[in-house]
């Protein structure tokens, strides 16, 4: 695949994205990039059109106008299959677990794109390093967990594909403060080793504590882009999403 002129470092690159559904315009034609190696963040309050523009590009919404290109390459017509295949993976707002699996069923399932046995369970090993708690209840059913527990598996299930790409929609919401911490210190972690991530979230103070840059949404459209610690401290964002 070759890396686009404009962007040679770009890892995802949407142009002009447009999506439509039910009569309404919910993403206007929004352009950004994430490069490789970064952590982005989308925030913007709720209806902004965060979650659209992730499952946009993810496949899992039609697009009616622009295009989103994956190191250089169109991804326009691959499925949500195929994207796992091609390096992206996604964790879903409300996390999406197998409910009657065990959590190493769930793992498992993470990692239907390798047939690599040994990684596989090196793999498992390190997702229970990261997350004790789902090492402890490894035999348990996904669906009888708390919701920080399904949230840490979820993660733990799409870090099994081995993705260059990790997209995360909302990973904080409903979350006890402390499991909103650990989920914090984990996607930091993530990135730290090297894996590029884009973080949708509502907690906009914690997502641009941990981002490298930032990009506001707001009616379907980008209003504001910038590094994340200027952000932070920029007024209009303070008093807009950050409750000051």
């Amino acid at each position: 695949m070759q890396e686009t002129a404009s962007h040679p470092e770009a890892l995802l690159e949407v142009r002009g994205l447009r999506v439509a559904y039910g009569g309404i315009q919910a993403v206007k034609g929004i352009d950004f990039t994430v490069g490789k190696g970064e952590l982005v963040s989308l925030i913007g309050s709720n209806g902004a059109g965060k979650t659209t523009t992730m499952k946009a590009i993810t496949a899992m919404l039609p697009v009616s106008g622009g295009e989103v290109l994956y190191r250089g390459k169109s991804i326009g017509g691959l499925g949500a299959w195929d994207l796992v295949r091609e390096g992206l993976a996604m964790v879903p707002e409300g996390r999406g677990v197998f409910a009657r699996m065990t959590i190493v069923e769930n793992l498992q399932m993470g990692a239907y794109i390798r047939d690599d046995k040994a990684g596989i369970a090196a793999d498992i090993e390190r997702i229970f390093a990261t997350f004790p708690r789902l090492k402890e209840r490894r035999a348990q059913l996904a669906g009888t967990m708390s919701g920080g527990e399904q949230q840490m598996l979820a993660m733990g299930r799409a870090l099994m594909s081995q993705p260059q790409l990790l997209l995360l929609d909302e990973p904080s919401m409903g979350l006890s403060p402390i499991m909103v911490d650990k989920i914090f210190e984990v996607i930091a972690q993530v990135a730290a080793q090297g894996t590029t991530v884009l973080l949708v979230e509502q907690n906009a103070s914690r997502a641009l504590q941990i981002a490298d840059r930032a990009y506001v949404m707001e009616s379907g459209l980008i209003s504001m882009q910038g590094a994340a610690a200027d952000m932070l401290s920029d007024p209009k964002v303070r008093a807009a999403y950050l409750g000051e």
